[in-house]
């Protein structure tokens, strides 16, 4: 009996060690993914990008253009490498509640529906980001 209870202390203590190093920098390239990539989608389509914007009402499309290519991609990118995490983590939690609030909220459109819930999904993610940080794998975690 105890050569198991020493037999899975043993394990259990690799394990931590494994997720808490890999995990969070997997999580992160999961999440950024979204993002980067979408940003150079609406880099690739600039005029269809400023229209879908125009066609929520929201002020200054070409700005918003910019603002948020700028942020998916250059976030995202953040993100991914894990600088500043939490601030950036942080950012793109605002993004994709906003994101969500004025471009999927058609709760109708079925597909408007799942697109609301995927951006609050991913700011439930971002808000572990935000409370843990990049992880070990991370340009934060080699700083500290």
């Amino acid at each position: 009996m105890s050569n198991q209870t020493y037999a899975a202390s043993a394990d259990s203590a690799a394990v931590p060690s494994a997720v808490t190093t890999i995990v969070p920098a997997v999580g992160r390239l999961l999440i950024s993914t979204i993002f980067i990539l979408s940003g150079l989608s609406k880099v690739a389509a600039p005029a269809m990008t400023v229209g879908y914007i125009q066609s929520a009402g929201l002020p200054f499309p070409s700005l918003a253009f910019g603002i948020a290519a700028f942020i998916e991609i250059v976030g995202g990118i953040t993100l991914l490498v894990g600088y500043r995490t939490r601030i950036t983590a942080a950012v793109l939690f605002v993004f994709a509640l906003a994101t969500a609030a004025f471009f999927h909220n058609h709760f109708g459109d079925q597909n408007q529906f799942i697109h609301f819930f995927k951006n609050i999904a991913i700011a439930g993610g971002l808000l572990h980001v935000v409370a843990f940080g990049g992880g070990r794998v991370s340009l934060d975690g080699r700083r500290s």
